[in-house]
């Protein structure tokens, strides 16, 4: 029997459907059981213990018949809708049985892996209930969609109104589903980020689409920026190198330093210091890591940046070591976003991890970061050089706000000692938080006092400023990573501390007071933090902009008495 006799089978010639019941079927199909992989991975993670979680289990199918539904409907042509609605159901039908059987997560690496697998690996992973997937999961329903008979389109006005409708209705039910069970879905799959790897189709359109972000890039030039750079003289000489400790914090908002008018003493120890300059109001350049910490250390300002570009130049650190300073970052944090990948690093997690003082459950409390950096520095006297040390901090890194603390400094209590931030009483929640900014504040604090034993040798400096802050709530928001355009202010809004010793504010000639001033005063951003560390280091290329050096507006020059 041929495609054109299946076709006049009276079952599919006599009930047409309209578009949206095509769509709807499809939809329906990928939400339900081409998704039966995602759902068993769910079924394993989520514990329901009460009505909220089961209505989040029973929203999963809804939003992803939605997000099909909407993207069948741009698809406008049932002949089309029929083309991507086969195409889902005939790629979705062996990677259900891959990841049923085997766990198998679908993204770049494992598209990049089957590209790369011979004939005999292949012709190895063909079993009989993979065919049997194949054929039932696959070829059979593909083989129904393409028989179903479709309805005329009719005029064309009212069925592009319909299709409109249909999308704008899809787009409002997962806008409803978010607005009710938002907490949960933010929790949930942070706590469990592999989890969306297992999500057809979005995973495998993914995967494609970054393999092909990887090929476009990969063979993109390499740009090294400044290379007019050269270090002039420092305007007060006193004899002695610079020595920069710069703190890049993670999830750390602005709104619970106490430096900015917060009502809890969250930072008892920085308040004390004299020399010290809080910049109350810095943004950030993204709400996520992985955008924000390249781009602290790019030349490109926040509206100019593009993360591709960044990639493939040189940034502020290896304009520094270009120039002859010493460089080390060390990392407590998820790696350093390629920034440091041209200079010497260190990854205290793995150095310390057996540590039960510093580190437990897999993680190391940033206090690990200044674990032996004593002896480092002590290393640098035959150097003579000036030397920048970074310190990426794991900060307020969540949900596991309660990891990122020893016990002692549980100040607030109640806490949120949990993943699961969405089951914890909001208060109790931000108080696990704002331990996080009290711990912060004591490894400030010991940074400060390392640098203290080394005043007699080195013009001090210790910064510190957070790569993005975080939603606790606040309009049902939580965690961070909201598109920049729409993002709150709790994801922008970030701390930004300097402390300077006598000698450096002696060397620069530094006004602390016209320092303090601006940063009470004044606006900032991620975008200042290249050209001050090239007017710290005193580096001399076009590339430096005199008016996002911090420093730069309080410097007096040489025997003029500015």
């Amino acid at each position: 029997m041929n495609l054109l006799k299946l076709k006049n089978i009276a079952l599919f010639k006599r009930y047409p459907i309209s578009t949206a019941t095509l769509a709807a079927l499809i939809a329906l199909y990928q939400a339900t059981l081409l998704n039966l992989g995602y759902y068993k991975q769910v079924f394993s993670l989520l514990k329901i213990e009460g009505t909220t979680d089961f209505f989040f289990l029973l929203s999963m199918p809804v939003v992803i018949f939605c997000v099909v539904f909407a993207v069948l409907n741009v698809a406008l042509f049932p002949r089309l809708i029929k083309l991507v609605g086969i195409l889902f159901i005939l790629i979705g039908a062996p990677l259900t049985y891959f990841i049923s059987t085997f766990k198998i997560v679908i993204d770049r690496d494992m598209l990049q892996n089957a590209l790369e697998t011979n004939q005999a690996e292949s012709a190895a992973l063909i079993t009989p209930s993979l065919i049997m997937y194949i054929v039932l999961l696959g070829l059979i329903p593909a083989l129904i969609v393409i028989l179903l008979k479709v309805k005329p389109i009719g005029r064309v006005i009212p069925y592009l109104l319909r299709r409109i409708v249909s999308i704008v209705g899809s787009f409002f039910m997962i806008g409803l589903i978010a607005f009710c069970l938002y907490k949960n879905y933010a929790t949930f799959f942070r706590n469990n980020e592999t989890l969306i790897r297992y999500l057809l189709p979005s995973n495998y359109i993914a995967a494609i689409y970054k393999q092909y972000q990887y090929i476009k890039v990969s063979n993109m030039p390499f740009i090294t920026i400044g290379e007019d750079a050269y270090r002039i003289p420092q305007a007060y000489d006193n004899g002695k190198k610079t020595l920069m400790v710069l703190l890049v914090g993670e999830t750390a908002r602005a709104q619970n330093f106490a430096l900015n008018g917060y009502e809890k003493p969250t930072n008892p120890y920085l308040s004390q210091e004299k020399n010290g300059i809080n910049f109350s109001q810095t943004s950030s350049c993204g709400t996520f890591t992985a955008y924000s910490v390249p781009c602290m250390f790019s030349n490109m300002t926040r509206s100019q940046y593009d993360p591709i570009s960044a990639a493939h130049q040189t940034n502020i650190l290896d304009i520094l070591k270009a120039t002859g300073v010493n460089l080390l970052w060390r990392d407590n944090d998820d790696g350093c976003k390629g920034v440091c990948k041209r200079i010497e690093t260190e990854n205290v997690t793995e150095i310390y991890k057996n540590d039960p003082e510093l580190c437990k459950n897999g993680y190391c409390y940033d206090q690990a970061l200044l674990n032996d950096l004593d002896k480092y520095i002590d290393n640098l006297d035959g150097h003579n050089k000036d030397t920048l040390i970074t310190l990426h901090m794991i900060g307020s890194h969540g949900p596991t706000y309660f990891r990122r603390y020893p016990d002692q400094f549980k100040t607030f209590q109640p806490t949120c000692d949990t993943n699961e931030i969405n089951n914890c009483d909001q208060q109790a929640l931000i108080n696990t938080y704002d331990n996080t900014i009290v711990y912060t504040d004591y490894v400030l604090k010991q940074t400060i006092e390392l640098l203290k034993k080394y005043d007699d040798k080195y013009n001090l400096i210790v910064m510190y400023m957070s790569d993005h802050g975080e939603s606790l709530g606040e309009n049902g928001i939580y965690l961070h990573s909201m598109p920049y355009s729409v993002a709150p202010k709790e994801q922008t809004h970030i701390p930004f501390f300097v402390w300077l010793s006598d000698n450096f504010i002696q060397q620069k000639g530094i006004q602390l007071a016209c320092m303090q001033q601006r940063g009470s005063q004044e606006s900032f951003s991620h975008d200042n933090l290249f050209h001050s560390l090239l007017g710290i280091f005193n580096v001399k290329t076009s590339l430096y902009q005199p008016n996002l050096d911090i420093f730069n507006a309080c410097e007096t020059e040489p025997n003029t008495g500015k």
